[in-house]
């Protein structure tokens, strides 16, 4: 029977939250553990498809670095990092199109749909959906800055009842380019502002940022993070997950969330639940970063 009670009191602490979200979008940037455990995967699509079940819209963004990295090196084809950001070679590119666009994106869309969720596979390319400049210049080789989303587009598949998964990799205004491989944190924060969501979740091996004493950082703003770069507390492949939060909530982005991917249902858990999960990033100037328990409660939907 306590069991039961438990259960019932889950369901009536998920109201307010539920009716909070109802007809928002919310990005989701799918990737680490979360992607690759067959357990996880299972979960993470019954997160999905009861978001979905429940009026919110979810826009799934998902990474692939740990399956690209296993056939370059089966391939014998080197391949380096620089500040979290992968250089890609034009054999590389191949390689990610081929991962992300192919086998990953499809495999996620398939296993939404099994799951009762009305999910479509897209890549950057389709419609130009994503598009991109080199970064820095070149120095990454074909990986990509995004210089503009097809937001309508996105809005389009919402707007007839799908959910997008969208592969990072983005198009060229050049003819016969082989396109160019972006960062899924960056292409979920640039998705999540050009098409207005209440918010981006990342998902990660990581409970959170942490500070030196291995602490989660609950809330971060701008100014905090980055003087947790300067200090080094911030480093690495975190960088480009914490550049993507602030990016999105100056951007048009209620709240950005870095949560543990490796915690089964934490996609609810965040969304749901009181307490939440993992760090928030939100803009001090916010007025709308809190939400009213009792006037949510009592508000007819």
């Amino acid at each position: 029977m306590q069991t039961k009670h438990t259960t019932v009191e889950t369901l009536l602490e998920a109201i307010p939250y539920i009716k909070k979200f109802f007809g928002k979008t919310i990005v989701i940037k799918y990737g680490g553990s979360a992607q690759t455990s067959p357990d996880l995967k299972e979960k993470f699509a019954q997160d999905i498809a009861l978001l979905s079940l429940v009026g919110i819209k979810p826009v799934i963004v998902h990474g692939g670095g740990a399956r690209i990295s296993e056939l370059l090196e089966k391939l014998q084809i080197t391949s380096e990092f620089i500040d979290g950001h992968r250089v890609t070679s034009e054999d590389t590119m191949r390689v990610v199109e081929m991962v992300l666009s192919g086998e990953i994106n499809k495999n996620i869309t398939s296993l939404l749909n099994h799951h009762g969720a009305k999910a479509i596979g897209i890549s950057g390319k389709d419609s130009s959906i994503i598009e991109a400049k080199p970064k820095d210049g070149g120095k990454f080789g074909y990986t990509g800055v995004v210089t503009k989303v097809n937001a309508q587009m996105i809005n389009n598949l919402i707007k007839e009842g799908f959910i997008p998964v969208i592969a990072p990799i983005a198009d060229s205004a050049q003819p016969n380019h082989p396109g160019f491989n972006i960062n899924a944190d960056v292409a979920a924060s640039k998705i999540a502002g050009a098409i207005g969501a209440q918010k981006v979740l990342f998902l990660t091996d990581t409970v959170g940022v942490l500070d030196k004493n291995k602490n989660l950082l609950n809330s971060l703003d701008k100014d905090d993070v980055e003087a947790y770069k300067k200090d080094g507390t911030i480093n690495g492949g975190m960088i480009p997950k914490v550049d993507s939060c602030i990016d999105a909530i100056y951007n048009g982005v209620n709240k950005a969330h870095i949560i543990d991917g490796r915690v089964e249902h934490s996609i609810l858990l965040e969304l749901f639940t009181s307490s939440g999960i993992g760090t928030q990033f939100v803009r001090k100037d916010n007025p709308n970063n809190g939400i009213d328990m009792n006037k949510l409660l009592n508000d007819e939907m």
